[in-house]
């Protein structure tokens, strides 16, 4: 069989042009092979956001972006474990940034803090001698007051232990009081002396409010409960006579039982009562000038 010369050339031609392109598709092939071309994982960025962000209110902005993100990734793919594994990696990553901010980087120790410096003696000692100054006023004011001592009358009784333990820690502290800063050991006897009557003073208010006058005969008590009754009324009364006769028999009343032992007196509240007793007596001239009834 023979072949027309024209023939043979278009077919060597389609043969070398066959090759031809054979050979670029390998080469194409070969190329790809070695170098792929690979699309970012957007979990892989997502997950580094924090790390890019840094810290503080970024930080905090980032993670709920990201947990909405993969919210909505999740919803639209179906993968609650890949969501549940981003947050898990984003929280520990919070975690641990706050953890080295507070402590340190890992396998150091922080630094440690400074000590304060120790407060001076002297306004140690002026401040202790300003609250032994309101001790004494407290003190004070209840024993010069004869409707406190009738309602709390273990106070002013040093037979009752805790009274008798204020009553010496009180002494030991005013003994130890001066005018001026004195040397360090005496202020600093001063300053305890002061700590333990305050102590002192508060247990046996206690003690008294729960004593009261549980400690009383019904008939002492029902005198007592008439006494303050009486002082009372010449206390707010505005009638001068009521006044002056309340006084008279809250006084007699009160002498009785303080001879009696049954409630102590202090001196400075007898005092009170006669100086409150002379002030409800009107003056002279108004005496003399009351017309007398017979």
């Amino acid at each position: 069989m023979r072949h027309h010369p024209g023939h043979s050339a278009a077919f060597a031609e389609g043969r070398r042009q066959r090759a031809a392109a054979e050979m670029r598709r390998r080469r194409s092939r070969h190329v790809a092979g070695r170098h792929p071309r690979r699309r970012p994982s957007p979990w892989l960025l997502l997950i580094r956001i924090p790390a890019v962000l840094g810290t503080g209110t970024a930080l905090a902005m980032a993670l709920v972006a990201l947990i909405v993100l993969g919210a909505v990734m999740a919803a639209a793919a179906g993968s609650t474990l890949v969501v549940g594994g981003v947050v898990f990696l984003a929280v520990r990553h919070h975690r641990r940034r706050n953890a080295l901010r507070r402590d340190g980087a890992a396998g150091t120790s922080p630094l440690p803090g400074r000590p304060a410096a120790p407060p001076r003696p002297d306004l140690v000692w002026q401040r202790a001698r300003a609250r032994f100054h309101t001790l004494r006023a407290e003190y004070a004011a209840f024993e010069c007051d004869p409707m406190e001592v009738l309602r709390l009358p273990a106070l002013a009784d040093v037979s009752v232990g805790s009274t008798a333990r204020f009553v010496d820690a009180f002494a030991e502290a005013q003994a130890l009081e001066t005018d001026e800063y004195p040397t360090s050991s005496h202020g600093a006897a001063f300053v305890t002396a002061v700590d333990h009557a305050e102590r002192a003073w508060k247990a046996a208010r206690e003690a008294a409010e729960r004593i009261r006058l549980s400690g009383l005969s019904p008939a002492e008590r029902s005198t007592v409960e008439r006494v303050i009754k009486l002082l009372t009324t010449a206390r707010d009364s505005d009638n001068d006579p009521e006044r002056l006769a309340a006084y008279a028999r809250a006084r007699s009343e009160l002498a009785k039982l303080d001879r009696a032992g049954v409630v102590h007196v202090p001196r400075t509240a007898q005092a009170a009562l006669d100086a409150a007793a002379q002030g409800a007596l009107p003056p002279a001239a108004d005496r003399e000038a009351r017309p007398q009834f017979s």
